[in-house]
């Protein structure tokens, strides 16, 4: 009898034992999940491209007041003519492929609508075309990040041109009032009918412009502080925060409730300020990253709040999703790779009406991807590939 009573007593306490541990593991796995917009990859989107066109890097998304999604990518000069673009070589050497021309616009189905641009009479083309954006009257513009691209562009939805800002060809200088220094992105606030410039890869700013006239109006540097182009050297996590911004500056986004967030790239921060160029905060956002940076773009959740904020890494493989006033970081998804859901170098990001996020590659990524809005849930704060649930 004491040794059945010894047998069972120790058997009960095993039990509790393993009781208490599991709720351990279940109270550990509650702490990794959250509430926060879920997505999952849509694989089929957008449809093949007719004509063998291909896409080189693809450095920009907008979406414009229909959901039509546009991209821009840089053609010949990113693809390779023996393996890629055979049909563009001179001689031709095969029959696949060649280059579709610099801007494709997709309707939300993943149809092609339109493709266009290039060089045109009245207008100088970027040498190094960088980010895409649509204005409020669906009116397209473009930067651009080569050495002589110190101007702007803005087309109406179909490409004809309306202006263009700024003289191509002229020096870096943070604090010009008529030319710029390597636009990466162009931002807008109808309301007020200003843009805000991340000028960029050369100038270290962000400049606000007048949408009708593109008269710069004010300008700033990190923190607020006037504009400086010295040459910082290379990002060290160790060392004492920069006082400016290194190049580039990736992204100026301007919310509903009248901040602006800026991406400090290669300085792995990101910045925020009022319209008038004052500093709020900042976030560092994987600071040991090294190279490219880990802050490359922001898009907002299209609730009247925008109460989420999405962040493109495209060095580390990853959207973050955040709580934009808090700036806290809820989850992240994606990783690297070559499948859907993955990224190689996740560049820009977008959402539209719906809520959908749409992101695009550079460097050997060259491709567009949308990732579907599937509403609030809980998720893992780390998420991983968002694949389809079957």
């Amino acid at each position: 009898m004491r040794r059945r009573t010894r047998f069972f007593g120790g058997t009960v306490l095993v039990l509790l034992g393993a009781l208490a541990v599991g709720q351990g593991v279940l109270a550990s796995t509650s702490a990794q999940t959250v509430t926060a917009p879920r997505f999952e990859v849509d694989p089929l989107w957008p449809k093949p491209l007719p004509n063998h066109w291909v896409l080189g890097s693809v450095i920009g998304v907008g979406i414009d007041s229909r959901d039509h999604v546009f991209i821009i990518h840089r053609g010949d000069s990113t693809l390779n003519q023996r393996t890629e673009v055979g049909a563009d070589a001179n001689p031709p050497i095969g029959e696949c492929c060649r280059a579709a021309p610099p801007i494709v616009e997709f309707d939300p189905e993943g149809n092609l609508v339109k493709a266009w641009g290039g060089p045109g009479e009245g207008y100088v083309w970027p040498e190094s075309n960088h980010g895409i954006s649509i204005d409020d009257k669906d009116n397209v513009w473009i930067g651009g990040n080569g050495p002589r691209d110190s101007h702007i562009l803005k087309f109406t939805h179909d490409g004809k041109l309306l202006l263009q800002i700024g003289v191509p060809g002229q020096a870096v200088n943070s604090n010009a009032t008529d030319h710029f220094g390597r636009v990466a992105k162009i931002t807008f606030d109808a309301k007020a009918n200003e843009a805000f410039v991340a000028d960029g890869y050369g100038n270290k700013r962000v400049a606000v412009i007048d949408m009708t006239t593109g008269k710069i109006k004010r300008f700033w540097g990190a923190y607020g502080h006037v504009p400086n182009d010295s040459n910082l050297g290379r990002y060290n996590p160790s060392a004492p925060i920069a006082q400016q911004f290194r190049n580039p500056v990736h992204c100026a986004d301007p919310s509903v409730d009248g901040l602006v967030y800026v991406c400090d790239r290669p300085n792995d921060r990101l910045q925020v300020f009022r319209k008038d160029g004052s500093f709020v905060k900042e976030l560092r956002i994987a600071p040991n990253t090294l190279g490219d940076g880990s802050v490359w773009d922001v898009a907002f959740s299209r609730d009247p709040q925008q109460k989420y904020m999405y962040l493109a890494d495209g060095k580390n493989e990853r959207v973050y999703v955040m709580d934009r006033q808090s700036l806290t970081i809820l989850t992240q998804f994606g990783d690297g790779g070559r499948q859907p859901g993955q990224w190689f170098a996740v560049h820009s990001i977008a959402t539209d009406s719906k809520g959908n996020i749409y992101t695009t590659e550079t460097y050997e990524g060259k491709r567009v991807q949308k990732f579907l809005y599937r509403g609030l849930g809980q998720v893992a704060r780390v998420q991983g590939v968002p694949w389809p649930k079957r």
